[in-house]
């Protein structure tokens, strides 16, 4: 899967992932695709509700050694 942006919050504690995913896509054409890494354990379950709650479809996520991606298509 080909993101229009890419996010690094590795690292960073929760609210720090969500805060910058939801900056960057605020920039973003509907139906672009973010990709974030995160190695926050609760981004799962906050990535999820964020992206359902701001009508924003989470297309899938992995998770690799502790680090956590995201791909999120704008609603």
């Amino acid at each position: 899967m080909e993101p229009n942006t890419t996010i690094d919050a590795k690292g960073l504690a929760c609210p720090q992932p969500i805060l910058k995913t939801k900056k960057a896509i605020k920039d973003m054409e509907s139906g672009e695709v973010l990709e974030l890494h995160a190695t926050d354990k609760g981004a799962q379950s906050d990535v999820t509700a964020w992206a359902k709650a701001g009508g924003h479809e989470l297309l899938d996520h992995t998770e690799d050694n502790g680090v956590y991606t995201f791909w999120i298509q704008k609603g």
